[in-house]
C-alpha cells in the first residue's frame, strides 16, 4: 500500500507558504514568526520525501522522526500565531 503522505505534506507546504506571504505583509512580529513557521512547515514534506528515498529502515525511521519533530514545531508556531 502506497502512502499519500508525500502528497499531503506537499499541499501543506504550499498552504504554509501562502500563509507566510500574508503574514509577511503584517507587522514585524508576525514577519518574524512567519520565518520560523516557513522553515519548520516546509521541512516536514522535505523530510518525508527524504524518507521515501531512504537507504535503510533505520534511515527511513530517522527521516520520519525528523518530520514528526518539524510537525510538532510547526504546530507550536501556528498556536502562537493564533
Amino acid at each position: 500500500m502506497r502512502s499519500d503522505l508525500p502528497e499531503r505534506t506537499m499541499k501543506f507546504s504550499v498552504r504554509i507558504i501562502k500563509l507566510c506571504r500574508t503574514l509577511d505583509d503584517a507587522g514585524s512580529t508576525q514577519r518574524t514568526l512567519a520565518k520560523q513557521l516557513l522553515r519548520s512547515g516546509t521541512s516536514i514534506g522535505a523530510n518525508v520525501e527524504e524518507a521515501v528515498a531512504a537507504q535503510s529502515k533505520p534511515d527511513f525511521i530517522s527521516k520520519y522522526n525528523i518530520a514528526l519533530k518539524e510537525a510538532r514545531e510547526t504546530h507550536y508556531w501556528l498556536r502562537l500565531l493564533v
